[in-house]
């Protein structure tokens, strides 16, 4: 009897799910996307289908794309047993309850253990650790399913314990097909129903969803129901309707999490590669999901000085400047100096030549720290006593202010670090340094060869 009122209880709650829960596909021939992991003949879905899941597999990707989804079609292939955990809500206490089931299992019936565990990366390095074990004897087969890098989120232990497999967000063709499977489906979607989805209406749930099934399944669940049939009970989804049922497109966006990093590497890509309209796209992007803009004009600067550097000395102080105002003005107005930075920074000349700075510390890294010649040691504490500072030639004394000499340590002595770009006002420095390293090559040349080179006035 119990038994009965249970299967009654689980029917009831699967029409009374929301549409994205029912839509859940059931076969392989149902699921949508992922071609490229689960396509006929791809090897997950022949381990799936022949029940030969030995080895833990972590699934990753957005949501909406359907981690949970795959974790349920493993559930119906196998004769394993199948527990379901998520990591938001269970801890080490019941992931012990869950091993000493398995073991038992195992021991009574030898029949294996699958875990599915929902959100793993919510789980701190402790509560992984615990798990390891576990997974290294094979007591139980481990699915995780995360939003965030497992290779960052996720103990190394059990990642290389695992095949990981990333979904990708859902392409237009396959958000189209969820729409009109829901629609005409008349046992768990709205196929008894008369709906009618006007074309710009259903493009604007598709392309408004961001590759989320579910998150599109929520929109049009949202638009049906809150819109009354007409006098010949049809249901009209018009763009205005779609508009208001979705309203916004959800960002995907952690501050602390892969999106948060991919999307500023993104940025920072695009205005190193001088292209405004993408640099502008993903600013928009991380300034819509309320990054904090003290963490994008931070990265202005550093932009700044690695990849405009002298091209444009400029940029360095229109970065500057952007940082002060917003701290002077905030937000909303704040957005226009971040603004101007993002596109001056973008559309500047670019040269990277600071990093000659890394070449020398790797440098002394093989080769040690050299000595200071003693010409250009300080002449104001041992000039008597050790000569230091003897020879040292006061540049300001000759004509256009220079004069060869020495001012590597000995063993690197005409090497040469920073390399100046031809780019921008850099180009210009190009032509003076290379005028210097020239002359300083002959007059260093003369230097070993003759007496000390007199000044035109009296040397400081």
């Amino acid at each position: 009897m119990n038994d009965l009122f249970q299967h009654a209880m689980n029917e009831r709650m699967q029409q009374e799910a929301p549409l994205a829960a029912r839509m859940r596909p059931k076969t392989f021939d149902d699921f949508i996307g992922q071609e490229h992991i689960i396509g006929e003949g791809k090897l997950l879905r022949r381990a799936i289908q022949a029940d030969r899941l030995f080895s833990s597999i972590i699934f990753t990707g957005p949501p909406g794309t359907g981690k949970t989804t795959l974790a349920q079609l493993i559930a119906l292939h196998t004769k394993a047993h199948f527990e379901t955990i998520s990591a938001v809500l269970a801890g080490v206490a019941e992931l012990r309850r869950v091993i000493r089931d398995a073991e038992e299992r195992r021991k009574l019936y030898q029949q294996r253990t699958i875990l599915f565990i929902d959100e793993v990366h919510r789980w701190n390095k402790a509560q992984q650790d615990a798990l390891l074990p576990h997974v290294e004897s094979g007591m139980v087969t481990l699915i995780g399913a995360t939003t965030e890098n497992p290779y960052f989120d996720v103990i190394p232990a059990l990642v290389s314990r695992s095949r990981v497999f990333q979904l990708q967000p859902l392409k237009e063709e396959h958000l189209g097909k969820i729409v009109d499977r829901a629609l005409f489906n008349p046992d768990y979607g709205y196929g008894k129903h008369s709906i009618e989805l006007d074309e710009d209406a259903r493009l604007h749930l598709i392309q408004m969803s961001g590759g989320d099934a579910r998150n599109l399944l929520n929109a049009l669940e949202l638009a049906i129901e809150t819109t009354t049939p007409d006098k010949t009970k049809t249901t009209k989804i018009t763009l205005e309707v779609a508009q208001e049922s979705i309203q916004k497109r959800a960002v995907l966006y952690d501050k602390s999490g892969d999106v948060h990093y991919d999307t500023i590497s993104a940025f920072i890509k695009s205005v190193r590669g001088s292209d405004p309209d993408a640099a502008l796209y993903w600013l928009a992007k991380m300034m819509t999901a309320g990054e904090d803009p003290r963490f994008i004009l931070r990265r202005l600067v550093i932009l700044a000085g690695e990849d405009i550097g002298l091209a444009d000395p400029q940029a360095l102080v229109v970065a500057n400047a952007a940082a002060n105002a917003y701290e002077f003005i905030g937000l909303p107005e704040g957005i226009f100096p971040i603004v101007e930075a993002t596109l001056y920074l973008s559309t500047a000349p670019k040269s990277n030549s600071v990093m000659a700075y890394f070449e020398i510390v790797k440098q002394m890294e093989v080769e040690g720290m050299g000595q200071v010649p003693i010409h250009l040691m300080d002449s104001s504490r041992d000039a008597k006593g050790f000569g230091h500072g003897k020879g040292y030639l006061y540049p300001h004394s000759y004509e256009g202010h220079f004069i060869p000499q020495q001012y590597l340590p000995d063993h690197l002595v005409g090497k040469q670090f920073y390399q100046p770009s031809d780019q921008g006002f850099e180009a210009k420095v190009q032509e003076r340094v290379k005028i210097w390293r020239r002359i300083q090559a002959d007059g260093l040349k003369k230097i070993s060869s003759s007496p000390q080179i007199k000044p035109s006035e009296k040397e400081r």
